[in-house]
C-alpha cells in the first residue's frame, strides 16, 4: 500500500530532522507519497504569510501530516503557526509519550507513560483583554456586578479560561480508548479544580462520567500541583495522564526532562478529520545547516505517524533500531555525550545513517 502523507519541513533545524525522518521510514520500507508542502518563516516573502492555505489543503485531503519544527515569525498576527494548524484542522488531541532509552543522560529509568493533552480550549484559546481596552472596562464592571474585586483597566490585562463539556467529555474518551488500544491499564485526569472549581472542577465532572464506561481502566484524580511533585518524586505510578490545554503543555515538557530531554520527544495532533505528527521540541535557527541536531525525536515522531496508519510492525523496527544506536552511544549526535564537546559525536546524518544500517541489521536476522 502507498500512503499520501503531507510532509511540512518547517525551517531551522526542520528540513534536516524532517528528512532524517523521511529517510528512515522508507528504509523501513513504508511507501509513502510525499506531498511536500512550505510554511513557517522562511516563506513568508513568498507567501505573505508563514502557514499558507495549501499547506492547511493539503493536510485536509491527505488526512495525515509530519511536520517539522516551524519558527514563528513576530508580529504576524499568529500566536504560533502550531496552535494556528490545531486549530483551523480542530486536532483536539496532543499526544506526547515520554519513554526511557537506555543510554539516554537521565536521572530515572523504565519511565514510559503518555501524557494526553486538550489542544483547543483552556487559556490558550487566546481570549484576552488588554489593559486599558475598553473591552477590558466592560469585563471589570461585570465582574464588579458579580460581587468580585479586580484591579482597575488601566492596571490589569485579562485572559478567558474556558472549560465545556463538549471539549472535555472528546479528549477523557481519547484518552481512555488511547489506553485500550494500546494495553494501558490507568487514566489519571489532572487539574486545579480545589480552586478553579467551575472549570477544573467541570473536567473531573465529565471525566467520571466517561470513566464509567471503562470498567476495564483504572481511573484517578489528582490536582496538578501534587501530580507534577509526584511525577518527579514516584513517575511509576502514573500511565497516561489527561489535563486541560494549559497543564497538559507544561506537563509533557516536565515529562519529556524525566526521560532526557526534547530531544526524544515525540508529538501527535489528531483530531476526527486529520492528524498531524510533529516533535516537540523547536526550530533552533541558530544551529540551521551545522548537520549538528539530534534527529531523535523527529524520527520518534515518524514511529507514532506509522502506528496510527497502522503499520505497527514497521514502527516497532523502527523504535527497536533507534533505542539501540542509542545505547551502543557511538554514532550519536553531542547531547547524547557526557560532555557537550565529545569529539566523537556525530552529526544528524551520522547518526540517521546509524539508525538505517541497525534497521537492516535488524531485516536480515528477522
Amino acid at each position: 500500500m502507498v500512503y499520501k502523507v503531507t510532509l511540512i519541513p518547517g525551517d531551522g533545524i526542520g528540513p534536516e530532522v524532517s528528512q532524517a525522518a523521511v529517510r528512515v521510514i522508507e528504509a523501513a520500507g513504508v511507501k509513502i507519497e510525499w506531498d511536500v508542502q512550505e510554511a513557517g518563516e522562511e516563506v513568508m516573502a513568498k507567501y505573505g504569510t508563514p502557514l499558507p492555505q495549501g499547506v492547511l489543503d493539503s493536510i485536509r485531503r491527505n488526512k495525515v501530516a509530519l511536520k517539522g519544527p516551524i519558527t514563528t515569525p513576530v508580529g504576524t498576527g499568529f500566536r504560533s503557526v502550531n496552535v494556528a494548524i490545531r486549530k483551523e484542522l480542530d486536532l483536539y488531541a496532543c499526544v506526547r509519550p515520554a519513554k526511557s532509552y537506555p543510554g539516554v543522560r537521565s536521572r530515572y529509568e523504565n519511565i514510559d507513560l503518555v501524557v494526553i493533552r486538550e489542544n483547543t480550549e483552556d487559556l490558550y484559546a487566546g481570549v484576552e483583554f488588554a489593559k486599558g481596552g475598553p473591552y477590558t472596562r466592560e469585563l471589570i464592571d461585570l465582574i464588579y456586578r458579580s460581587g468580585q474585586k479586580v484591579l482597575d483597566p488601566e492596571h490589569a490585562g485579562f485572559s478567558i479560561k474556558s472549560i465545556s463539556e463538549f471539549g472535555t467529555r472528546r479528549i477523557v474518551k481519547f484518552a481512555f480508548d488511547y489506553a485500550r488500544q494500546n494495553g494501558r491499564k490507568k487514566v489519571t485526569a489532572v487539574t486545579k479544580a480545589n480552586i478553579l472549581k467551575f472549570t477544573d472542577g467541570l473536567f473531573f465532572e465529565v471525566a467520571r462520567q466517561v470513566a464509567k464506561d471503562y470498567p476495564d481502566i483504572q481511573y484517578e484524580e489528582r490536582l496538578v500541583d501534587a501530580t507534577f511533585m509526584q511525577l518527579v518524586m514516584r513517575p511509576e505510578e502514573f500511565d497516561v495522564l489527561v489535563l486541560p490545554n494549559l497543564y497538559g503543555d507544561i506537563c509533557s515538557d516536565l515529562c519529556a526532562g524525566l526521560v532526557g530531554g526534547l530531544g526524544i520527544a515525540p508529538g501527535a495532533n489528531i483530531g476526527e478529520h486529520g492528524a498531524v505528527f510533529e516533535a516537540v521540541h523547536g526550530s533552533a535557527p541558530r544551529y540551521k545547516g551545522q548537520n549538528k541536531v539530534n534527529p531523535t525525536a523527529m524520527i520518534l515522531t515518524g514511529v507514532l505517524m506509522l502506528r496510527h496508519l497502522g503499520e505497527k510492525e514497521a514502527a516497532d523496527r523502527i523504535e527497536r533500531a533507534v533505542a539501540e544506536v542509542i545505547r551502543e552511544g557511538r554514532y550519536v549526535t553531542y547531547d547524547f555525550k557526557p560532555r557537550r564537546d565529545d569529539p566523537t559525536a556525530v552529526g544528524t546524518r551520522e547518526m540517521t545513517d546509524a539508525i538505517i544500517r541497525k534497521l537492516q541489521e535488524v531485516k536480515a536476522h528477522a
